[in-house]
This record gives C-alpha cells, sequence and structure tokens, in this order.
C-alpha cells in the first residue's frame, strides 16, 4: 500500500495531538506538517505538497474556509478534508463549495477516521450518500444515557469545550465562570474519567461523541 503524506491544521497543539494518535495505527498515512493557523496551512501546503490536508475550520490568520480556497488554486491534486465539531449543515456545503474533498466532524469515532480519509484518497470525494448520511446523523444521533459521561452538567459543558480546543481563558468567557473555576473543573473531569491531559480527554471525548 503507498503511504500518504498528511498536514494537519488546527490552532490548538492539543487538538492536533490527538489527531496524529488518531493515525498512528495507519501506517500507509504520514505525517509531514503542522499548521497552528490558516496562513501556515497555506504556506506548509505549498511546501509539502501534502496528499491529504486535514484542515480545522476555525482558525486565526485565515480560517479553514479561506486556507481550503487558496490552496486548491495552487495545489488541486491535495485532497482537503474540513475538521470541525460544528453541526451546522451550512459548513458542510461551503466546505464542498470552496473545493474540499471532504467533511469531518471531530467527534467521528477514531477507527472511522481511517475509512473516510481513505474513501477521499480513493474517489476523491465523499458521495453524495455520504452527506445525506452525515446530516441525517447529526439530526437524529443523539447519545445514550450509557454513553454520557460520568460528570456534572457543568463538568460535561467544561470538558466539550475543551475538547474542542478551547483555551481556559476561552471557557471561562464562554460560560463567565472564572479561570480557576474552569481549572478546578478540568481537574475534576480527568480525575473522574481516570485521564492524565487533555490530548488523552479530547480522544476519548471524540470516540464516545461526547463532543
Amino acid at each position: 500500500m503507498p503511504v500518504y503524506n498528511l498536514l494537519i491544521a488546527d490552532d490548538h497543539a492539543h487538538a492536533r495531538e490527538a489527531i496524529i494518535e488518531i493515525l498512528l495505527p495507519y501506517p500507509h498515512y504520514r505525517v509531514v506538517g503542522e499548521a497552528a493557523n490558516g496562513l501556515e496551512a497555506i504556506e506548509l501546503a505549498e511546501k509539502l505538497e501534502p496528499d491529504v490536508i486535514l484542515m480545522d475550520i476555525h482558525m486565526p490568520e485565515c480560517d479553514g474556509l479561506e486556507a481550503t480556497r487558496a490552496i486548491k488554486s495552487k495545489l488541486p491534486q491535495s485532497k482537503i478534508i474540513i475538521l470541525t465539531v460544528s453541526e451546522d449543515s451550512t459548513h458542510l456545503f461551503e466546505a464542498l463549495k470552496e473545493g474540499a474533498q471532504g467533511y469531518l466532524l471531530k467527534n467521528t469515532r477514531p477507527t472511522d477516521w481511517n475509512s473516510y480519509i481513505d474513501a477521499v484518497l480513493k474517489d476523491g470525494t465523499f458521495s453524495k450518500d455520504f452527506i445525506l448520511q452525515t446530516l441525517k446523523r447529526l439530526v437524529n444521533d443523539e447519545p445514550s444515557l450509557q454513553e454520557k459521561p460520568p460528570l456534572s452538567s457543568r463538568e460535561i459543558e467544561v470538558m466539550r469545550l475543551a475538547a474542542a480546543g478551547l483555551t481556559n481563558k476561552e471557557i471561562s468567557a464562554h460560560l463567565y465562570i472564572t479561570e480557576n473555576t474552569v481549572k478546578n473543573h478540568l481537574k475534576s473531569v480527568l480525575k473522574k474519567l481516570r485521564l492524565k491531559n487533555r490530548v488523552e480527554l479530547t480522544r476519548l471525548a471524540y470516540e464516545k461523541k461526547w463532543v
């Protein structure tokens, strides 16, 4: 099987680390670069000419959609898969309009990332059936009570925002609580879930579809 070079673009380092961990079991993927914002993604894409770019939709400097447009104009052969925690279907169609070949929710089970990326590499884009199935899942796929984390309502809010890549300061502003309170909630979350750090939390949250 050929080896495919991947570029990961996400403004949160722990999210990039979690994605790399998800891809580690698959030797036909080789992560050749990491970008922390849209401009870095454009620069690295031109330099490395990766086979696949996993592009976060919300980034500073320029967002994932703008970066996708710029990259596809110069590197039409590179496949771009938009990564997002958003369940807004308009983002899916905006991504496809800008030239992206795929649209992957970050809470997709880690074991499914390989098949999604392989589908893009094989077919060039996701099929109409995949898009319709994705939209249907966004509407109907609610986690069961057994799948919900053993956390308080506030801890779940903090956990989801942390796994989505927000900093303590951003979580504090979003929930109107102090940064110290955010830190205390995160400590409690990690302890209850028996995790060591945010990378492990992010991976588990994606796997369990808690984001």
